[in-house]
């Protein structure tokens, strides 16, 4: 039997290895076509290596190929699978080294290719000093550049996402002069609410960093080749470098054309065991596929590293003869700006509403520890809750040292469709060096729940 894996990062190992896992090396004989260079690396930690917290790029890869080969996989790098023939069993591949293609058939195919960058066209017409931050060679790419004679002083970076946030505050810490775009009214408006977001764009100008919001891009300016600057109806804006944060999309335009099914939000559509709707032995995990809202029940696509592992990781058990399910996701995520930690779970208000909900919201002002405890730092949480029932439909927490990962415990109510109240007795660890006697997440649920009895 012959497992085809389209696409060498995380879901696509993932499932590679499971699947050798559960069928041993007689079995399987599994074939993984990768377009880049590197397998099983953190696209996440790119921002952090360019920043100089991570000292050197192969620290984020996490298997290389010659290790999966070790294991019995076969991995071809630079290979590009140019054609999918389901009716005949095989996939079209194109070396993109080497030059020519080959057909590889396939008992199972494993459709692991990822997400594509937001690439506007006045991008694609910039010149040298513009990059996106979508694979580890994008990431070279940047670090080359900003390593080159003359070395670049001035960037710009357009869309304030997670990866916009976060290449701003890289940019910060290798010198340079730093302006960061927003279409939105403010910086991550798509991961937590207006005034949780008004309390990080506070944050990332206490950097230093310009922040301009409500605003689009027109165009770039080059000289001899090179982006000089960023053109936007408030005015021009010099950049010796342009990192472009506007998000992905599923890539699926292969999966079109080979006839998969793909959902509203252009995702790749499996069932729980990430079998791909209709198709036998074709499986689909990663950033290329749409799941399921755990609160709303509608398709999203969450394209982190989390999902994808897990995903793969369900396929692979699949493929090789096991049971697994990927039941979809609340929308956990976390980042930082320097010292400033964002994190989400659930539902924002903007979602909720959309979903249909009646909601009542509290936040709060707390600190990490005892306040008497030296390192005592402010954060804010915020909690979404179901009118009438209490029901967790979502948090937000925006602090510093210790403030972020608070959002598991929340994240694992909100997964257990747990109310407020509930919350309000869970018994989580107390000592002055680590939370104060009521901890930020209790505080909040109690003054939640004040909220829904307010409004029954």
């Amino acid at each position: 039997m012959k497992l085809v894996v389209i696409g060498g990062d995380a879901a696509g190992m993932s499932a590679a290895s499971q699947a050798r896992k559960r069928l041993g090396r007689s079995d399987l004989s599994i074939v993984v076509f990768e377009r880049g260079h590197y397998t099983s690396y953190s696209a996440c930690g790119i921002p952090y290596w360019i920043g100089g917290a991570v000292d050197d790029a192969g620290k984020l890869v996490a298997r290389t190929p010659d290790e999966h080969r070790r294991a019995g996989i076969d991995v071809r790098l630079r290979h590009e699978v140019a054609g999918i023939d389901l009716d005949r069993r095989e996939v079209l591949v194109h070396d993109l080294d080497g030059g020519g293609e080959v057909r590889e058939p396939f008992d199972h195919l494993m459709y692991a290719a990822g997400a594509t960058p937001f690439t506007p066209e006045w991008a694609r017409a910039g010149g040298e000093g513009v990059f996106g931050v979508q694979t580890l060679g994008d990431g070279e790419a940047i670090h080359a550049w900003l390593d080159r004679e003359p070395q670049p002083r001035r960037a710009v970076v357009i869309g304030g996402g997670y990866i916009g946030v976060e290449m701003a505050e890289a940019m910060v810490l290798r010198g340079l002069t730093v302006t960061l775009l927003e279409k939105s009214p403010q910086p991550m408006g798509k991961t937590v609410d207006p005034d949780m977001g008004a309390l990080v764009q506070k944050a990332i100008r206490g950097l230093g960093i310009e922040v301009v919001t409500d605003t689009r891009v027109e165009g770039l300016q080059t000289e001899d080749g090179r982006v000089r600057a960023v053109v936007t109806p408030g005015g021009v804006l010099p950049a010796d470098v342009v990192v472009l944060g506007l998000g992905v999309r599923p890539n699926t335009a292969l999966a079109r054309e080979a006839g998969l099914p793909l959902g509203p939000t252009e995702g790749v559509r499996t069932d729980l065991r990430m079998r791909v709707e209709g198709l036998e032995g074709v499986w689909a995990a990663g950033d290329c596929v749409e799941t399921r809202h755990l609160l709303t029940g509608g398709p999203v696509h969450v394209p982190l590293g989390t999902h994808a592992n897990k995903q793969g990781r369900v396929a692979g058990i699949n493929i090789g003869g096991g049971y697994a399910t990927f039941p979809g996701v609340i929308g956990t995520a976390v980042t930082k700006v320097c010292d400033l930690e964002v994190a989400r779970t659930g539902l924002t208000s903007k979602e909720a509403r959309a979903a249909g909900y009646s909601f009542v919201t509290a936040t709060i002002d707390s600190t990490s520890r005892a306040g008497y405890y030296p390192g005592a730092e402010l954060m804010t949480v915020k909690l979404i809750a179901e009118r009438r029932t209490g029901l967790l439909l979502g948090a937000q927490i925006v602090g510093r040292a210790e403030a972020a990962k608070r959002i598991d415990a929340l994240a694992v109510a909100t997964w257990n469709r747990m109310t407020v109240e509930e919350m309000t007795a869970l018994d989580l660890s107390y000592a002055p060096p680590f939370a104060p006697v009521w901890d930020p997440v209790l505080i909040a649920a109690r003054k939640a729940t004040e909220a829904v009895h307010a409004s029954l």
